[in-house]
């Protein structure tokens, strides 16, 4: 059962074919089984049985099931659920329990979706290889010895490895579709404001987005079209909750030459390949954006900046994992306490508060914020001339965990395709595109803001052409 998608777990258990109790019972062993292997989960949800049969019962008695009917869900630890902790993986929220659900969250259990588990992510969700988690590190499924990607890393990795049938992960700069090409499942960043961020806990406003994962196309679309919508807590939400309806036609695609030429030779080799699938069915050309050089510094210094002013609330006083302040001075009791941080978010924050500060504001943010608006520019023109753009998810292949966690400034590097759908709004995902080996390679598409839809109808076509999907050996 494990292995169903959620389209054929919505349809049983509607249908009545099995009930949603010995699905999520039967995903209970699963995550019993597997997760000593990959740590995917920082929490797992004990109420999951109790509103499995309360949906059964719903079915019995002719209510309406909704379209995710008892559909294991995975949510990153940054996304509130009410009366289960959501820790970010970090000492400071060890404890916390939200008094509501993320909006996100209470579309998906309107839609009949069962929450399974919080999934582990790199601490408040800043790092590529969710190797910087409270909880310890995730491993990805396709070889325990290398990372699954980040920040989303226990988000793609729950579903790579089967615990669930969907996730909801954050993406900042990547941080799900960096997972999503590593693990080999399809993950989805949303326009700017057609996904509600109220309840997500916030690290660069700005830039994140909320998106799914999942294992095939259809499931990501599926998914998306329960959660997106305008949200009347969220006031960056678009009017309208739109519906996602996969279709085959010719598209205009084009493939972005800055993306491809940095990537290590058997990435390219496998997204060549991919170019080369598309082309049978659509009209496909090379495409040149200029600008993606200056994409990277642009990105980390808004995203540190942003991070900068929302961690200050973090003072373990208001919540936090020692609520005893007696005895200090007030300043030594507050350095004290954002001490524990871990030593990734610590650098954001320095970083950030760096570039805000008088003299270098000019010189560094205002800076990063003329790129954003060139790379707006240069992305709308190429939307004249295409409908998808597509390239590497990330340009090398899942690394061994530890190989990188003392060099910054590779960990940034490996970012370098994924942080341009951020800084300019729209939509982009990975699906999965080949391996090299038994490590998997994600092809990433974008388009146009608000247009997932033409999106999804090349992700699908691809999907559907290339037909790569394997599963772990766990």
């Amino acid at each position: 059962m494990h292995r169903l998608t959620a389209l054929q777990v919505a349809q049983g258990v509607t249908n009545r074919e099995f009930s949603a109790e010995e699905y999520i019972h039967r995903i209970l062993e699963r995550i019993e089984k597997v997760e000593p292997k990959v740590n995917a989960l920082i929490t797992v949800n004990k109420g999951a049985i109790e509103h499995a049969r309360a949906l059964d019962k719903r079915i019995r008695d002719g209510e309406q099931a909704g379209p995710l009917a008892g559909v294991a869900v995975s949510i990153k630890d940054n996304i509130s659920t009410k009366g289960i902790r959501t820790t970010c993986a970090s000492r400071m929220l060890d404890s916390y329990v939200p008094p509501y659900d993320a909006t996100v969250v209470k579309r998906l259990t309107d839609a009949g979706a069962i929450i399974i588990g919080k999934a582990n992510l790199d601490e408040f969700a800043m790092g590529s290889t969710t190797e910087f988690s409270r909880h310890g590190p995730t491993r990805n499924p396709w070889d325990i010895s290398r990372v699954p990607g980040g920040s989303s890393g226990g988000t793609a990795a729950s579903v790579a490895a089967m615990e669930c049938a969907i996730s909801l992960g954050s993406d900042t700069g990547g941080s799900v579709r960096c997972p999503a090409s590593f693990c080999s499942v399809v993950g989805l960043k949303p326009t700017y404001g057609l996904v509600s961020r109220c309840g997500l806990v916030s690290y660069a406003n700005s830039l994140e987005q909320v998106g799914p994962a999942a294992r095939t196309v259809s499931d990501v679309a599926l998914a998306l079209g329960a959660i997106a919508g305008h949200d009347d807590n969220d006031h960056t939400t678009a009017p309208g909750r739109p519906e996602f309806k996969l279709e085959k036609k010719k598209l205009r695609i084009g493939l972005v030459g800055e993306f491809i030429q940095g990537a290590d030779p058997e990435v390219s080799k496998i997204i060549y390949g991919a170019y080369d699938t598309l082309a049978q069915e659509h009209e496909c050309a090379e495409a040149s954006m200029p600008s993606v050089q200056y994409a990277l510094a642009s990105y980390y210094t808004i995203a540190m900046a942003e991070a900068s002013s929302n961690l200050a609330r973090y003072d373990n006083v208001r919540y936090g994992y020692d609520m005893s302040p007696e005895g200090y001075e007030w300043n030594s009791y507050f350095a004290k306490s954002r001490g524990s941080f871990g030593e990734e978010v610590k650098r954001r924050i320095i970083t950030g508060s760096y570039v805000l500060s008088s003299g270098y504001y000019g010189k560094y943010y205002l800076k990063a914020q003329q790129v954003r608006s060139i790379l707006r520019k240069e992305l709308k023109s190429l939307f004249k001339q295409f409908d998808v753009l597509i390239g590497p998810t990330m340009p090398i292949l899942p690394f061994p965990i530890g190989e990188k966690i003392d060099d910054p400034l590779k960990m940034y590097l490996v970012d370098v395709d994924t942080v341009v759908a951020n800084l300019t709004g729209t939509p982009a995902m990975s699906v999965p595109s080949g391996f090299a080996g038994n490590l998997p390679v994600g092809l990433q598409l974008m388009a146009d803001e608000f247009c997932e839809q033409v999106m999804l109808d090349a992700a699908y076509s691809f999907e559907s052409a290339a037909k790569v999907q394997r599963s772990p050996d766990l």
